[in-house]
């Protein structure tokens, strides 16, 4: 992935970073979803390979990838 990081040139620390609007990652642990239980906007937690925590829907399992918004850390669809 690429980013661009502006640096202070004397004190060398990262003044901003621009990422991505969103990143593809897979889940690496969430419950099962019930089957037929996806009428429904329920969601449940699910956690990413960065070790980050996230809400999903309940069709999502364990090894899907998915799209995260990288602003506020919301799902926003299965990656194709």
């Amino acid at each position: 992935m690429e980013v661009e990081i502006l640096f202070h040139a004397e004190k060398e620390i990262p003044l901003t970073i621009d990422l991505p609007p969103s990143v593809t990652v897979e889940v690496t642990y969430t419950e099962p979803g019930l089957r037929g239980d996806t009428a429904t906007n329920a969601s449940k937690p699910a956690t990413i390979e960065t070790g980050a925590e996230i809400r999903v829907p309940l069709f999502i399992n364990q090894g899907d990838i998915i799209k995260v918004d990288t602003t506020n850390g919301d799902y926003i669809e299965r990656a194709k």
